[in-house]
């Protein structure tokens, strides 16, 4: 008996080059990088392979790499395990990840579609004119109050987007209104306020722009009815009609990351064990400092693919 699990797909951040190396020539990673070659018309496996760095960290190609890496792991797993878990979820970027794993939409078509959105998200604000920053150590409502206090006393955009953890949230906005929110913030008695290496402030209100270019995209794809529930960002909700799932696309482009929420979802659907499947290991930290009782590990190569295996047929019950 193999205990029933939820997998969560990492998004932007994860990227590293040769992450896939460890697979060797595994069939299902090897087909999933032809496929998305082929799709968008460069060699991916060069890309992650080699980079350099700085080309994987555009965002224009991190967000294609990290739903290619997502859907090879994805599919490395069902091919050596055929288990599909009875939920998943993804971190922004990596729903998309889900939804492709969920057969919603094809890598084919979900490749282009993340393109797109890393684009119009780059041009909605230039590079430069906006920030994020992660404050540690300030509990959600607090930061959202002191964003609040940042927006009136400078008039600038600066929102909390990303809930991550009880004690970790992520703000963004324009350069100035962030840097006016880190100073609040920090008075308010956050232990850090750190800005985060990215171009864009992405899930901010500012993003509104590049949402109604990514509408238009996902008004003219023909999305599948999920073959598992997959908990979106922004509603904590698992749709399965298309016009649904298209408007929580449209809308998590320019609203909050609920991740705290996301996993307690999860959790509530009678979950024990969250799978982190993708690159790096950041999703799997998140879910232990939001509930300690989930049992929680991760699959990016073949060696943590088998322990995730054995970690679930030796706690079935939970």
């Amino acid at each position: 008996m193999t205990a029933a699990f939820a997998f969560v797909f990492p998004g932007q951040g994860s990227q590293a080059v040769g992450m896939l190396d460890a697979w060797g020539d595994h069939p299902a990673v090897r087909a999933t990088l032809a496929e998305a070659s082929e799709a968008l018309g460069l060699d991916m496996a060069a890309l992650i392979q080699q980079g350099p760095k700085e080309q994987l960290d555009l965002t224009t190609n991190t967000q294609p790499v990290m739903l290619t890496a997502g859907v090879a792991c994805y599919r490395a797993w069902v091919q050596e395990t055929g288990l599909t878990p009875v939920a998943a979820a993804g971190h922004s970027l990596g729903e998309y990840s889900a939804l492709v794993a969920a057969g919603v939409l094809t890598l084919a078509q979900a490749l282009p579609l993340v393109r797109l959105r890393a684009q119009a998200m780059q041009e909605a604000v230039p590079v430069g004119q906006g920030g994020m920053a992660a404050i540690l150590g300030l509990e959600a409502e607090a930061v959202k109050a002191g964003c609040a206090q940042a927006r009136e006393a400078s008039g600038e955009v600066v929102e909390a987007v990303n809930f991550n953890d009880p004690k970790q949230t992520v703000i963004a906005g324009s350069k100035a209104g962030v840097e006016k929110g880190m100073e609040v913030l920090k008075a308010a008695g956050a232990k850090r306020a750190l800005p985060l290496p990215v171009s864009a402030p992405f899930h901010s209100s500012l993003m509104k722009p590049a949402a109604e270019r990514l509408r238009q995209a996902l008004s003219v794809l023909e999305l599948q009815a999920p073959a598992f529930a997959v908990v979106n960002n922004v509603d904590v909700a698992a749709p399965s009609d298309a016009a649904a799932l298209r408007d929580a696309l449209y809308r998590q482009a320019y609203q909050p990351v609920r991740w705290v929420e996301v996993i307690q979802a999860l959790k509530a659907r009678g979950l024990g064990h969250v799978i982190e499947c993708g690159p790096g290991k950041v999703l799997a930290g998140m879910v232990k400092r939001i509930d300690a009782g989930l049992l929680t590990t991760t699959i990016c190569d073949p060696s943590s693919l088998a322990e995730a295996r054995a970690l679930l047929e030796q706690n079935p019950g939970a």
